[in-house]
């Protein structure tokens, strides 16, 4: 029953790890939300995503999850009308960034609840091994 308990443990944590670095990425995102092209033609801040990857960990002894690095959203940018800006085309339209803060935020909450859920496997798998410990010593 232990091993079982600390196999959850394990595979808890490493989903706290990999909830850690998607919320670290939408921040990011949401910090670049308003960027702009530095020069004509020039392009913004590209917004990213993580990219998970299951495998079987035989330390742990269940399946686990790891983030293998991000990738770049390849959405078109936004375009606004402003000719008097640094970064403006020919026609007068500057890129801005494609992230969206309503997406971001969405995905920064998502984020924050499956780490909330991996810490209370944490917490209730600590829980009952600290109960079986107490009924042994009974």
């Amino acid at each position: 029953m232990s091993s079982d308990l600390m196999s959850a443990m394990g595979a808890a944590a490493t989903g706290l790890r990999a909830q850690t670095v998607r919320i670290r990425i939408s921040a990011e995102n949401l910090a670049n939300a308003d960027t702009t092209a530095n020069t004509p033609g020039g392009d913004p801040y590209r917004r990213k995503a993580p990219v998970f990857r299951t495998f079987y960990d035989r330390e742990v002894g269940a399946d686990t999850v790891k983030v293998t690095g991000s990738r770049l959203d390849n959405s078109p940018f936004q375009e606004k009308y402003d000719p008097s800006h640094p970064a403006a085309d020919a026609r007068g339209y500057v890129k801005t960034s494609n992230v969206s803060s309503l997406i971001e935020m969405a995905d920064l909450r998502e984020a924050q609840r499956a780490y909330e859920a991996n810490l209370n496997v944490i917490e209730s798998s600590r829980a009952m091994m600290l109960g079986v410990v107490s009924l042994l010593k009974a």
